[in-house]
């Protein structure tokens, strides 16, 4: 009986493997399985020569590094990498696909942002920090908080504080400062907060109150300075006093009807496998393009796994300022790996290679997946917050805890996770959606994946199929109708801030 395999592009000398293969199965008419080939990873449909292309997604994801036998298992250890394309002269506006899927609905319900700007998801009493050293306190403050003051509050969904491993030993006036700094900036105007501002500092940290506000924004209503108070009772009734007057202000938001151009939707991609780019990806490719046409926003990242598909993003960047930017955010992220001596090859990570991807190529062609195919409108710097409203490039690290909140500074109210391995990854300040790559992860993880992908591997469901279900659940999620997974387990990751600035 033959095997199931996915063979994506009729150019594709490989195809992944549905389910494990063993050595001497028929695989296909006249394909035979020459050794074991785990589940996701790639058979040879053919011969390959040593030095030859291996193709998948019509992409050159490597060379041969010796003859490969038709119906060989190929691996990460028989791979070369190819080199990256080239960031100069990318041509642009090639690819600008305007026929887009219509979403089943064009608004939602959320809290209109007192700041304007996108709207909240969930109303929630944010508190920044300054600087790291404040963490001990806030923490005994926000689980009294969270115990005293809640309960009166019962239109606030709860309290998080933005607690940070920045502030102090570090070289503030560093060129590359800007980074960690504009995403902290970034993260006081979260839409989750509802326009209301709370900062913890300590005092005598590099990263002061003047520096991190403006001056407007710095006085007794919005700003704490523990070092100014007495002992350690004193801190901790001052931030309980100061969040009380910050809650009564919560307590008064509702939610009310509104547009799709007020939401933004964050995606990422974390613990992939050779599945991802067949299943779980294009099918949040599909839910984007629904919402990019219904008028809302949506933001895909990750630099390291876009960046040997940057020609194919930059096909359908609008314009060439988008374009340069890319390029731009492209480039210095290649100088920052340089500087750290960094092996290209580096990522995947060993999870991702036992997935079944064999190298960076690879997984960059199933990563860009998840942006559909929508026009390419703006394109961000870590922590910035966008201008346009459709499809925006966010560029952030791979990494998955610094891009989440990356994308948490950038505005969204909606985090799409995607997963081939099972990350048990969430924010407190925004719900996360997981969704799987693989009938069997949905199986070992019932309670953590909310929307499972695999069975458009199988033939019983189609990526617009599967799309759609993940569309109208983003709605249902923003719109407080539904809870993820993640926010049900209150399952919260530390918000890990990028920081590629000296330490001192």
């Amino acid at each position: 009986m033959s095997k199931i395999i996915v063979k994506l592009n009729v150019e594709d000398n490989v195809a992944v493997a549905v389910e494990p293969i063993k050595a001497g199965d028929r695989v296909a008419e006249g394909l035979v399985a020459v050794n074991d080939i785990p589940q996701a990873h790639k058979i040879a449909l053919v011969d390959i020569p040593a030095g030859q292309e291996i193709r998948r997604y019509n992409t050159i994801i490597g060379y041969a590094k010796e003859d490969i036998k038709k119906g060989s298992w190929i691996n990460q250890f028989m791979v070369n990498l190819p080199e990256p394309p080239a960031l100069n002269d990318m041509p642009y506006g090639t690819n600008l696909v305007t026929k887009l899927p219509e979403p089943p609905v064009k608004t939602w319900w959320g809290y209109r942002n007192p700041l304007g700007g996108p709207a909240g998801t969930r109303n929630i009493l944010g508190i920044s920090t300054t600087v790291q050293c404040v963490t001990g306190v806030l923490n005994v403050a926000v689980d009294r908080i969270r115990r005293e003051l809640l309960p009166k509050y019962p239109h606030v969904d709860g309290v998080v504080p933005v607690n940070h491993a920045y502030g102090c030993g570090v070289a503030i006036n560093a060129t590359e400062a800007k980074v960690p700094i504009r995403i902290l900036k970034s993260l006081l105007d979260q839409p989750n907060f509802g326009g209301e501002l709370m900062v913890v500092g300590l005092g005598c940290e590099k990263l002061t109150v003047e520096r991190f506000l403006p001056a407007e924004r710095i006085n007794k209503d919005n700003v704490i300075i523990l070092q100014e108070l007495q002992g350690f009772d004193s801190m901790v009734k001052a931030i309980m006093d100061m969040a009380d007057k910050k809650l009564q202000i919560l307590e008064k938001r509702r939610r009310e009807e509104l547009p799709l151009s007020d939401l933004i939707v964050g995606l990422q991609c974390g613990g992939s496998d050779a599945f991802s780019g067949v299943t779980a990806n294009p099918s949040a490719g599909y839910a984007a393009d629904m919402l990019v046409q219904g008028g809302a926003t949506v933001m895909f990242s990750e630099v390291t796994e876009a960046r040997d598909g940057v020609h194919l993003l930059a096909a359908r960047c609008v314009n060439k300022e988008v374009r340069d930017k890319l390029a731009a955010e492209m480039a210095w992220y290649d100088q920052y790996l340089q500087e750290g001596a960094v092996d290209r090859d580096a990522n995947p990570t060993p999870g991702n290679k036992k997935g079944g991807l064999a190298n960076i190529v690879e997984k960059a062609m199933g990563s860009i997946a998840k942006s559909g195919t929508s026009p390419i409108v703006e394109v961000l710097s870590p922590g910035e917050k966008p201008t346009k409203k459709g499809l925006i490039y966010a560029a952030t690290p791979s990494s998955d805890f610094a891009c989440g909140p990356c994308q948490l500074a950038s505005g969204m109210g909606v985090h799409v996770f995607m997963t081939g391995r099972g990350t048990p990854y969430g924010l407190a300040a925004v719900p996360v959606i997981k969704v799987c790559s693989r009938n069997e992860l949905k199986a070992q993880m019932p309670d953590i994946i909310d929307v499972n992908a695999g069975p458009i591997a199988t033939g019983e469901a189609t990526i617009a199929e599967i799309g759609t279900q993940l569309f109208n659940l983003i709605i249902d999620v923003a719109s407080g109708k539904k809870q993820p997974y993640a926010e049900q387990h209150k399952l919260y990751n530390d918000l890990c801030i990028f920081n590629p600035a000296p330490i001192t």
